[in-house]
């Protein structure tokens, strides 16, 4: 089979030659794949050239036809072969597949935005709820950690509504008892939440509100944020470059808000994760946790992680370190960097709509359609010799919302 691409006006066209059998359905599959991923959202096939289309050819049309509707896009065959023709005529499909008339857009109305290019990206910025500042509390004491580990009275219990977003040390269950050989990092926005239990599965784990069920976390120390988000900003990394660092959308974040220190939650396609997990729970009677014994307690990305995935990343941005959260808040590039704490869950990767999009839909849509594969606490690996610096994205959403102050909560004892 021979694949060509062609740009089409405002589309991209596939032009395919040969047979489209079980043994080449892939290979066109990847190619659809790709053409998503490079942002390409309305897509023709010029199938004039094949001469046969099996019941694998079909189930990879209509896989992308459908994927496509999802994020508001569309796959068209533009130039069906006469086998191609008979085939959709006598499957049912011919009026799904081929082009004709179609209804008008129903979806949501367009909000006005502004763009702008920054650090090798293309930015387009959303007034999601204009004016609105979030809440943030730093609950409990990450110092623990080199303090002899975490005991029953340093648990709190968190609830995690669609109007909350946060992430720190903890577990789903039931109290210290339950919890003890589990805790590791977690994250949770929109009313989703997910960890990495530390009792040896290594498997990630997750929680999404529902009905009158909301996630609820027992942390030993989180950062807690409620409220709205002001600004919705859509980025793509430029051909050049290919890529944008964690530390430029944190500035970019930071400028854009106006502020001293904002939250972020971001859904986007990763270049690659740099960051750690905990391996054992950092509960009193687990052992030292200290310089020597930290490989014991902690697996180090040696290089990025989870590329291509489609990610999960919450935490809160600064400009400076205020004093009574500086264990919280740490480089997210040396030198000269803003001070951020960040958590990514990484996902199976999918494509979704481009322009302005609800925080809410968006993740859901992430935790049903997608498949949770891991949890990272992100890091700067600065390392002289052997770093490999900081996490990267390709392109995504990012919902902003400027905080006023970082209140703390239980502090260290």
């Amino acid at each position: 089979m021979e694949i060509t691409k062609e740009r089409r006006d405002e589309a991209v066209e596939l032009r395919v030659k040969g047979r489209l059998d079980a043994y080449w359905a892939d290979h066109l599959a990847r190619a659809l794949e790709e053409a998503i991923r490079g942002g390409d959202h309305h897509v023709r096939l010029d199938l004039a050239e094949v001469s046969y289309l099996s019941s694998a050819g079909i189930r990879i049309l209509l896989k992308f036809f459908r994927q496509l509707e999802r994020i508001r896009g569309e796959l068209t065959i533009s130039r069906p072969s006469e086998a191609v023709r008979t085939v959709l005529e006598l499957a049912g499909l011919k009026m799904l597949l081929l082009p004709g008339p179609r209804a008008p857009a129903t979806g949501e109305p367009e909000v006005a935005s502004r763009r702008l290019e920054r650090d090798g990206a293309a930015l387009e910025v959303f007034a999601a709820v204009p004016g609105s500042r979030l809440r943030c509390r730093a609950v409990g004491a990450p110092e623990r950690l080199l303090a002899g580990g975490f005991r029953a009275e340093d648990c709190h219990t968190l609830r995690f509504p669609t109007s909350t977003f946060g992430l720190g040390v903890g577990a789903f269950g039931k109290g210290f008892p339950d919890c003890r050989g589990r805790f590791g990092e977690f994250l949770a926005a929109a009313g989703a939440a997910a960890y990495l239990p530390t009792d040896g599965t290594n498997v990630a784990d997750d929680l999404v509100a529902s009905g009158n069920f909301v996630p609820e976390i027992t942390a030993l120390y989180a950062l807690f944020c409620e409220g709205t988000f002001a600004h919705l900003l859509r980025f793509e990394a430029s051909l050049e470059r290919g890529r944008i660092t964690l530390a430029e959308l944190a500035r970019t974040a930071l400028d854009i808000a106006g502020a001293e220190a904002v939250g972020m939650v971001m859904v986007a396609e990763s270049a690659g994760l740099v960051g750690a997990a905990l391996r054992r729970s950092p509960t009193v009677d687990a052992g030292a946790f200290g310089a020597p014994e930290m490989r014991e307690w902690l697996s180090f990305t040696t290089e990025r992680a989870y590329g291509r995935s489609l990610v999960l990343a919450v935490g809160v941005a600064a400009r400076t370190t205020p004093a009574n959260v500086a264990a919280w808040l740490r480089p997210l590039q040396t030198p000269n960097g803003p001070t951020g704490h960040f958590h990514a869950a990484a996902f199976s990767y999918h494509a979704f709509p481009k322009g302005f999009l609800e925080l809410a839909p968006t993740v859901s849509t992430l935790f049903e359609g997608a498949v949770l594969q891991g949890v990272l606490h992100l890091l700067d690996d600065d390392r002289e010799l052997n770093g490999v610096g900081q996490s990267e994205f390709v392109r995504g959403a990012c919902w902003v919302g400027p905080i006023a102050v970082i209140e703390r909560e239980g502090g260290a004892r």
